[in-house]
């Protein structure tokens, strides 16, 4: 083993159980290592996703190649950096690089502070950091370590956070950046890094996916009772798996996509437009959809035609004549659509859309007409009765968005935190005034003169009270004395002429609204 070995100070690092490192590791942790830890050269992949399940030797690890970096790569007083989603969690890397160093007799070389560790020739070291992204601006990384990624939460804090670690990266043309992770949710910020990496030629996508080769298969099968299955797979398998109390599951959420993006309006078609207004911190979001039959002559499904969002903020929220204006002319565009909304905080502004002529139905959110909502949205969903476009951060929505029990039989629609729901719940109104009310893309004519003839109305001599007779009301209350104003309507009625009946001419009875 020499110094300008990485690879064999690697191998000869001891581990807990006083075996060496190389003897016990795994195929895929060797490829692992010597991929990191190989020489930097143009064109070489810096970037490495290291996808393990829990117990997957994550943190000892990338402890091992940081402290192999270290000794052996590190340029003289160059900095690199470990973040994780705490800086506790961040400085078990440190334990496991300080324990690896004093079992391999390399803790001489090394001088440890509370949250770094410096190599005493040389200056270079290793620094835990706080989970806040003003600790990531300005550095120029030599190595930057990012630990339990899918741990993270998808706020504007971890995403700020992310962002600042990766952009400083580009400072030093050596950099490498090493993420350790177990996996977490499809609709986390993590997947989407993770989806980012298979697609670029600078990542090195390393997941193992399955049980460890080392794993105890009682302790396994303990951990299938224990955990629900999601949770199990995530853990101990590295899957990438919704929780299940998720909306939708990744795989039904793909199926949905069969739209290649908004669509133009069609002539003779039924379209209701679900309209979410949030002001400041929410979005408003609206949704035009139209629901059409299957080719297989199957259940009907939700066609989300266009959506629109306009975003406020605390000092410029959205002006309620901007959303007032796009239902207009949304429902314009589209047939006169009819506009289902939350009347809180928009109930003059859907006064004004009926007195334009819009047909606006109000809809009260309380935890019934909630759980019909998230209901009706996963089982479209689920059944793959839901057409959607290619639109991802409707996609990330979706996918994050919860439907949790309340109470015994009582479901609402909730979400992540720093994640929101505004998309979905416009997209729900829609589709649950569209599942509830079906369009059936047909329709007929009727002879008034017929269907009166099929009712055997009859205009003989009036019965109790001066009520006429009549085939199709109840026995019950044509027997029933009519007294006030109704009767004298009938008086009324009796009193008209047959020139006043084929002229049109309205009834003037004393005491009503058209008495005047």
């Amino acid at each position: 083993m020499t110094a300008n070995d990485p690879m064999a100070l690697m191998a000869g690092l001891v581990l807990e159980d006083a075996r060496g490192w190389g003897k016990a590791a795994a195929p895929f942790q060797r490829e692992d290592a010597a991929a990191v830890l190989q020489g930097i050269a143009p064109g070489d992949r810096r970037m490495h996703w290291l996808g393990r399940p829990r117990g997957g030797s994550k943190t000892t690890d990338a402890g091992g190649m940081a402290l192999v970096v270290l000794l052996t790569q590190a340029p003289p007083r160059s900095t690199s950096h470990a973040f994780a989603r705490d800086r506790e969690q961040a400085g078990l890397l440190l334990d496991a690089l300080r324990g690896l160093a004093e079992r391999s007799g390399l803790a001489p070389l090394l001088d440890f502070g509370a949250w770094s560790v410096t190599v005493k020739a040389t200056g270079a070291r290793l620094l835990i950091e706080s989970a806040d992204a003003a600790s990531a601006l300005g550095a120029r990384p030599y190595l930057v370590i990012v630990d339990e990624l899918a741990a993270w939460p998808s706020t504007h804090e971890a995403r700020s956070l992310w962002q600042s670690i990766v952009s400083g990266l580009p400072k030093r043309r050596d950099s490498r950046l090493i993420v350790i992770t177990t996996a977490g949710s499809p609709g986390s910020m993590a997947a989407g890094i993770l989806a980012g990496a298979h697609a670029s030629p600078r990542w090195r996508v390393s997941d193992y996916v399955g049980e460890l080769p080392w794993a105890d298969q009682e302790d396994l099968a303990e951990q299938r009772r224990l955990l629900p299955e999601s949770v199990y797979l995530r853990l101990h398998e590295n899957r990438w798996t919704s929780a299940e109390d998720r909306l939708v599951s990744a795989a039904d959420l793909a199926a949905c996509v069969t739209l290649d993006g908004p669509l133009d309006p069609v002539a003779g078609r039924r379209y209701v437009i679900g309209l979410d207004a949030g002001l400041k911190n929410d979005r408003t979001v609206l949704s035009v959809c139209r629901s059409e039959r299957s080719s297989d002559g199957g259940a009907a499904r939700v066609v989300l035609d266009r959506m629109e969002v306009l975003q406020g903020t605390r000092d410029r929220p959205v002006q309620l004549g901007d959303v007032e204006a796009l239902a207009f002319e949304a429902s314009r565009q589209f047939g006169h659509a009819r506009i289902v909304a939350d009347p809180w905080q928009t109930i003059g502004m859907l006064q004004r859309l009926r007195g334009r002529g819009i047909d606006v139905t109000e809809w009260s959110f309380t935890s019934q007409s909630v759980g019909r909502l998230g209901a009706t949205l996963h089982t479209l969903l689920r059944d793959h009765r839901l057409a959607l476009p290619p639109d991802q951060e409707l996609l990330d929505e979706l996918a994050t968005v919860r439907l949790r029990e309340s109470a015994p039989g009582v479901l609402r629609l909730d979400h992540d935190a720093g994640k929101h729901d505004d998309r979905a719940v416009s997209l729900g109104l829609a589709a649950l005034t569209l599942a509830e009310h079906p369009d059936t893309q047909s329709g007929g004519f009727s002879n008034p003169r017929t269907l009166l003839a099929a009712r055997k109305m009859t205009t003989g001599a009036p019965g109790a009270g001066g009520v006429p007779p009549s085939g199709f009301m109840n026995p019950a209350y044509q027997a029933r004395a009519v007294r006030g104003t109704l009767a004298d309507v009938y008086a009324a009625q009796r009193a008209q002429t047959p020139a006043q009946r084929r002229a049109g001419i309205g009834l003037a009875v004393p005491g009503s609204a058209n008495g005047h």
